[in-house]
């Protein structure tokens, strides 16, 4: 968000980061590299080094950047469900099913957003976010 909203093409240092977000600068660094490591945000060193998103604030998700920190978006850690019905206990390939739809909308809600969308949230307050939550609810609803 930090690089969205003041970097464009001109590189952050993690320092600058660090004060605007109040995350520690050891943190913020982890942070950076695991970006860094997905290609989602790009470093140059030296004098007036930094950090600068790799592509355009449209084109990064928030699933993404999740991801890319944290590893897959997963709700528990419960395995996939069994094949063919093999269940080792009562409803559990049910219920096993239920936590991986629970992850894929988690996933697809994550990657609805994109870093423009939370900077335009930013910008505009809440009736930016409201009008963005509504749009998307209506996008979702299932035909009748």
């Amino acid at each position: 968000m930090s690089l969205a909203l003041h970097g464009g093409d001109t590189p952050t240092s993690v320092r600058d980061i660090a004060l605007r977000t109040g995350l520690p600068q050891p943190y913020l660094e982890q942070i950076l590299l695991a970006l860094k490591g997905a290609g989602l945000v790009r470093s140059k060193r030296g004098v007036g080094g930094g950090y600068v998103l790799a592509r355009a604030p449209e084109k990064l998700t928030l699933g993404q950047i999740v991801s890319a920190v944290d590893g897959p978006i997963v709700v528990g850690d419960f395995g996939e469900p069994h094949a063919g019905g093999s269940c080792d206990h009562e409803g559990q390939c049910v219920l096993l099913s239920v936590w991986a739809e629970v992850g894929e909308h988690m996933r697809a809600h994550l990657d609805s957003y994109t870093i423009a969308d939370m900077v335009r949230r930013v910008n505009g307050g809440a009736s930016a976010a409201l009008a963005v939550a509504e749009a998307r609810a209506l996008a979702d609803a299932p035909l009748a």
